[in-house]
């Protein structure tokens, strides 16, 4: 072998070695130990838009199906449960058409209670009084409220369940 293949042999062998041997890094996310089952209880909320609690409460269950160690499980055999509330939904224009002064993007601001609790012990893993998610749509290319806050529940679902494995 020549000099100039052993170059590129050599350090792609050690990269397939070290990818198949995983070099020490894990892939297993820090969720905490001892849990294998969450119930997930409807959201309620302060909020006068009904139904976000329900599209919440959904995204919560598919964010933790595809994110987490856990199964969805009944409350009576769950190991723990998160429960939580929608305290608030705010809309805010970002800027204003020039010429029609309406509004050429929105930002949604969704503001939740949640609490996870262990259903064995009684003892809360992770609670938060005031947890918030910003996302932002834009009426002039067909964007509704409806259509923003999808993408802002599931923006929400998506960090709690991210607190849910930091949590411990």
């Amino acid at each position: 072998m020549t000099i100039n293949r052993m170059r590129i042999a050599l350090p792609t062998l050690s990269f397939v070695l070290c990818i198949g041997s995983g070099c020490g890094y894990s892939m297993t996310r820090p969720f905490p130990d001892g849990i294998e089952s969450v119930h997930v209880e409807t959201f309620h909320s302060k909020d006068f838009r009904r139904g976000l609690e329900f599209e919440l409460s959904e995204a919560l269950v598919k964010r933790i199906n595809m994110d987490t160690p856990y199964r969805i499980a009944a409350l009576k055999t769950a190991d723990t449960v998160l429960s939580g509330e929608i305290l608030e939904v705010r809309n805010r224009s970002v800027g204003n058409d020039f010429v029609t002064q309406r509004p050429r993007e929105i930002t949604a601001t969704v503001v939740a209670a949640f609490r996870w609790k262990d259903l064995r012990s009684g003892k809360i893993i992770l609670e938060r009084e005031r947890f918030m998610y910003t996302t932002s749509y834009i009426p002039p290319v067909g964007e509704t409220f409806s259509k923003g806050m999808v993408r802002g529940l599931d923006g929400m679902a998506e960090v709690i369940v991210e607190a849910m494995e930091s949590s411990w």
